[in-house]
């Protein structure tokens, strides 16, 4: 089979749509302050295997640009871990780094994504930071006053309790290539082989465009097999695309008997920045850089990297307020069966807290009967 029936695709985008709830979704971590600018996600959640916690990680962001550098504000300020003993329904702080605590080679502009890893064994942080770093010399002269390059780097420890960045910090990904400079946003999901796929963002020296990478994570190493393996659409995410989460879908009712495929949810934008609508031109959300809204993609894992888009024309996940930003998906598959998802999403005053809704095994099993 090389793409599913328009009755089966319906299923995966009506578990999608009940699972990135905007409206039954609960507000889990706010950001700084309750304005524009000011966020808290871009990470994901975990399961303690050792006492059933459940823990999240994320990046508090405060206002400022990142295409102007620090003048304009702090922006990424600080990465955070956060521990529920309730299945969800409450969070503590637990661990916070700043920037200085991220130091690996030269200092710390921002953070961005994050990703956490949690075994019997070990536990391992990915973080994207931007970092004091020239551009390459054949476009050095379009490098900003006050910014640097992303790339993601791991750190780990035998506990939480135990992570210390600056004993373990180390390179994880970095690009020179000018076409996908800036390397961010990491996220982790089961294995397809061998190794953990690990998915990423780009962006090209001219901040112009963002694309998909995908690479396989060994222990503390991880080389790319591609920085753009998901080509943009045409239409709402004609500029950017970021794939920020991998679901292996259940194998349960109309979907039982067929072969293993997952749904990828991705971020999308129209333009990099706000365009102007025509006043008798249909008022929508248009998505652009940090502002981005949620599309969704579905491919059999043996045909990996070949996807199918959902969200052809239109995204799927539009916040109801604000900008329409709606993005960082994140889904954590339970032992039960059951989903829980995290993402990040626009409010009445533009700030972006973290919002989570879940979903039990008898209801994922309803939605793909």
């Amino acid at each position: 089979m090389d793409k599913l029936p328009p009755a089966l695709e319906r299923k995966l985008i009506r578990l999608g749509t009940r699972l990135i709830d905007q409206k039954r979704g609960r507000r889990l971590i706010e950001p700084t302050k309750d304005r524009a600018g000011f966020w808290f996600g871009g990470g994901n959640s975990v399961r303690d295997p050792s006492d059933g916690s459940l823990y999240l990680i994320g990046r508090y962001r405060d206002a400022g640009d990142s295409r102007t550098g620090l003048t304009a504000g702090p922006r990424g300020r600080a990465l955070a871990i956060f521990r529920s003993t309730d299945n969800g329904r409450s969070f503590a702080e637990v661990r916070t780094w700043d920037k200085s605590d991220l130091y690996c080679g030269s200092a710390v502009l921002s953070i961005e994504g994050s990703a956490l890893r949690i075994n019997k064994r070990r536990v391992q942080v990915l973080v994207s930071t931007e970092k004091v770093r020239l551009y390459p010399r054949a476009v050095a002269t379009f490098q900003k006053p006050g910014t640097g390059v992303w790339s993601i780097d791991t750190f780990f420890a035998t506990s939480i309790d135990q992570l210390d960045p600056q004993e373990s910090i180390a390179p994880l990904l970095t690009s020179d290539d000018p076409a996908y400079l800036h390397l961010k946003d990491p996220n982790l999901s089961a294995r397809m082989g061998r190794q953990p796929l690990l998915l990423y963002c780009s962006h090209p020296y001219t901040w112009s465009a963002s694309t998909s990478g995908r690479a396989a994570l060994a222990a503390d190493s991880c080389a790319s097999h591609s920085h753009d393996f998901f080509p943009r659409g045409p239409t709402w995410d004609v500029a950017a695309l970021r794939i920020t989460c991998r679901l292996p879908v259940p194998k349960v009712g109309a979907l039982a008997c067929l072969p293993s495929l997952s749904l990828y949810f991705y971020d999308g934008a129209e333009s990099m920045h706000p365009l102007k609508a025509h006043e008798k031109g249909v008022t929508r959300p248009r998505g652009y850089s940090c502002e981005e809204l949620g599309g969704l993609a579905y491919g059999f894992d043996r045909q990996f990297p070949r996807l199918h888009r959902l969200s052809h024309l239109q995204p799927l996940f539009v916040s109801p307020e604000g900008t329409g930003c709606s993005r960082y998906v994140s889904v954590l598959t339970e032992a039960d069966g059951g989903l829980f998802a995290t993402w990040q999403r626009s409010t009445p005053t533009r700030s972006q807290p973290l919002f989570g809704h879940r979903l039990t095994p008898r209801r994922v099993e309803s939605l793909l009967s």
